[in-house]
């Protein structure tokens, strides 16, 4: 496995280019008519709201970057469609909620951590970053762009009456700890918050007792001391969400991995089918494209804002610690056969499984070889 991560890179189209093509003149009926390209022009005149909600609390940096990009869309699509946007639990409470939510029309859309399906659908746990998998940004946008991986995406959330429109990079995932956590030996009876899924069952090989909330729950139960650790997001989020204030040491990786469990935590826009088959051929491109626009944005805002965040940690008093490359080994040993456990789960969870492990095993990663799955078949 590679010990060092890449920053991402896409190329995007210039927004002066974007806005000149929305300003296109259309002609109606004989007459010059200047407004939306897309759809008729009284439709353009009433536009398009759609209500969407992030897991980013508001008051995050994520929420304000969240925020700031909902906003553009009414100048964007010259006024066919704008986006108002809602933080945690301002309209569906739970995660659960949220889904179906979304699913069912009450919202439009939802910008979620995309791994927080996994009782809803397994192959979702093979959609972000998992224990010792890919582990960088790049990795998994040439995955979704490249491979295959959104179109084996939007197939299976078609059938829950969603679109997944694409994947946003933001973050790896780190540890904060109330008790010193220095290899995987501490681990052992750790009451732990992780997402769920594939990374709840790798920790508790380990011997971690784990449970699954919500980022607006984590403070509350470090403070009371209901977990004695807890994995959410980086150090700009985790900064704004008071952690400094409950705990005492933070978990990285080896030396350039800042963790090993989730290095590329992605999220998404993920979309009513309704409201997407409501908007134009057209429009449903812009919207692809300034997906792909915000996730650089967003990735690159975090990490500047990680750098000043780890900062005031220190400041703070808070204690770095890093796992070693035993450790990494460990996890290794520990994550690989549950790979293959949850990629049985059903025939989607074995189809994006599949694709990751033949990129994994071809020599442009060479993440994992023969002797690594020795025993283990789909």
């Amino acid at each position: 496995m590679s010990k060092t991560t890449t920053q991402h890179a896409q190329s995007v189209d210039t927004a002066g280019n974007r806005r000149g093509f929305l300003k296109k003149t259309a002609i109606i009926g004989g007459a010059a008519i200047t407004g939306a390209p897309f759809i008729g022009n009284a439709e353009a005149a009433k536009g398009k709201t759609w209500k969407v909600q992030s897991t980013w609390d508001a008051g995050t940096t994520g929420y304000a970057l969240f925020e700031e990009w909902c906003h553009g869309f009414k100048e964007a699509s010259g006024g066919e469609l704008s986006i108002q946007p809602f933080g945690a639990k301002a309209v569906a409470a739970d995660n659960n909620a949220l889904f179906e939510s979304v699913r069912t029309g009450v919202l439009d859309g939802m910008n979620p951590f995309t791994l927080y399906w996994s009782g809803k659908m397994p192959a979702s746990v093979f959609l972000s970053s998992y224990p010792v998998g890919p582990d960088q940004p790049a990795q998994w946008d040439t995955m979704f762009y490249g491979l295959g991986l959104l179109e084996m995406t939007r197939k299976i959330y078609a059938k829950f009456g969603l679109v997944y429109v694409g994947p946003i990079q933001h973050d790896a995932n780190i540890i904060h700890s109330k008790k010193p956590v220095t290899s995987v030996a501490d681990f052992k009876g750790l009451k732990l918050r992780v997402p769920g899924g594939m990374v709840s069952e790798v920790f508790q090989e380990f011997g971690a007792s784990t449970v699954s909330l919500p980022g607006s729950d984590i403070f509350p139960a470090l403070e009371k001391g209901t977990i004695d650790a807890a994995d959410y997001v980086g150090p700009a989020v985790n900064w704004d969400l008071g952690f400094a204030q409950v705990t005492k040491y933070i978990l990285f990786g080896p030396p350039g991995l800042m963790s090993v469990y989730q290095p590329v935590d992605l999220m998404d826009l993920t979309v009513n089918m309704r409201a997407w088959k409501g908007l134009s051929p057209q429009m449903q491109r812009l919207v692809e494209d300034r997906v792909k626009t915000y996730s650089v944005k967003h990735y690159v805002s975090i990490q500047k804002r990680n750098v000043e965040a780890l900062v005031k940690f220190e400041k703070a008093g808070s204690v770095i610690n890093r796992l070693s490359e035993a450790d990494l080994q460990a996890f290794r040993k520990a994550a690989i056969p549950i790979w293959f456990k949850w990629a049985k789960k059903d025939a989607d969870a074995t189809a994006v499984f599949k694709l990751q492990l033949d990129y994994m095993m071809n020599p442009i990663m060479g993440y994992v070889d023969a002797a690594d799955i020795k025993g283990l078949s789909l």
